[in-house]
């Protein structure tokens, strides 16, 4: 029985995904983990550890790079909460067109005025006049999952959208609405757009992608919503923007102490996934793939190692997590053969410096196993 350690509550949905399993936040020397925010830098690793499965896009408390090192498989899941945070978006886009929590705040100043509230409404009102945001141009960085529903939806809104992103896939493409416009280059976005929306991972590349040099190529009193990573924008750099009104609101769901209660800072406690619909999905997601993985050697949505899926024939199949270096395949092929045993079906795919193989035989895998996981460059090797 395979044994999977949940180190945050997750949704009860996984409970029947993983029926037959030991599953549970106080599992001893798991296969497999399911994670959400829960840092894992310092997590003492196991030898059972194959896989690690984020209930979530953003893999950050994970020690990816290590792990890919190791032979663990780590899994997130890409658009399974993607209409949770495509619903903040729009909301935040209304809170960034109108000054709609400043006059909340304000209204609630009224407390104990009686028959006084209707006309000091009237007469104070004035002061959070905002504006529209049909007809306003929505720059949108990234057209993941996330980014191509915000466009769709801001466009059925009656915003005009523009977006860039250097690795939109066909498929992806194909989803978006035909009147989002694409340019080619980040900086022709910051110039053109009243709003913008970042759906981009945290790279070295993209860290403060919004710092002083890229604020001032914004239009005067532009939006800035940032529903991704906080690391993403040069905290001073905002702040000194905000109150220069070069940018007349920014709205962010990574609150930083600098942040909060500047004024024109909308900070939201971290709210994109938070919904229980999207817990669920997440949930569900995470807990097939990771089980797939486990019990078949098959990885999607890996974000340390190739994806690779192979229809299983023989009697028994050979999973290898090895470097991505020449002359590997070979020595996998020759230790079964000296073994005495055939290749019924292979699959091999790479991803930078690491690879994965995965090899079905037409009988058992014997002596082979040891030989293939001593092979100078093989990280771990599985025998399902």
């Amino acid at each position: 029985m395979a044994k999977i350690l949940k180190l945050n509550a997750i949704s009860p949905v996984a409970d029947e995904i993983f029926a037959g399993y030991e599953y549970g936040d106080a599992v001893k020397n798991p296969d497999g983990i399911m994670v959400r925010s829960a840092q894992m830098a310092d997590f003492a690793v196991n030898d059972n550890l194959v896989a690690v499965a984020r209930a979530g896009a953003g893999t950050n408390n994970i020690p990816v790079a290590d792990y890919a090192a190791k032979g663990i498989v780590v899994f997130n899941t890409p658009g399974a909460n993607a209409n949770a945070v495509k619903e903040l978006v729009i909301c935040e886009l209304f809170l960034g067109g109108r000054k709609i929590t400043d006059a909340i705040d304000w209204t609630k100043t009224l407390k104990g005025e009686g028959d006084n509230v209707s006309k000091l409404v009237e007469k104070g009102k004035g002061k959070f006049v905002g504006q529209e945001i049909a007809g306003k141009t929505l720059g949108v960085i990234g057209f993941g999952a996330i980014g191509i529903l915000v466009a769709n939806a801001a466009s059925a809104l009656g915003m005009k959208v523009i977006g860039v992103d250097p690795y939109l896939s066909a498929n992806a493409a194909v989803s978006l609405n035909p009147s989002v416009k694409l340019f080619a280059t980040r900086e022709e976005v910051y110039k053109a757009a009243d709003f913008i929306t970042v759906h981009v991972p945290l790279t070295p590349e993209t860290k403060g992608m919004f710092n002083a040099d890229t604020i001032a190529m914004l239009k005067d009193g532009a939006v800035i919503i940032n529903n991704s990573r906080g690391e993403l924008v040069d905290t001073d750099a905002m702040i000194a923007a905000l109150g220069e009104g070069k940018v007349s609101r920014y709205i962010t769901d990574f609150p930083a102490d600098k942040m909060i209660g500047v004024p024109n800072c909308i900070c939201v406690p971290h709210l994109g996934a938070s919904t229980p619909e999207a817990e669920d999905n997440c949930a569900v997601m995470a807990g097939r793939q990771l089980i797939d993985y486990i019990e078949n050697g098959n990885i999607k949505n890996s974000v340390n190692y190739p994806a690779l899926s192979l229809e299983r024939e023989g009697k028994a199949r050979i999973c290898i997590l090895h470097k991505n270096e020449p002359e590997m395949l070979s020595r996998f092929t020759a230790a079964l053969s000296a073994d005495a045993n055939n290749i019924a079906n292979m699959a091999n795919k790479a991803r930078g410096e690491y690879a994965y193989t995965v090899i079905d035989t037409d009988n058992p895998i014997g002596a082979a196993k040891d030989k293939i996981a001593k092979t100078e460059g093989v990280f771990k090797v599985r025998v399902l």
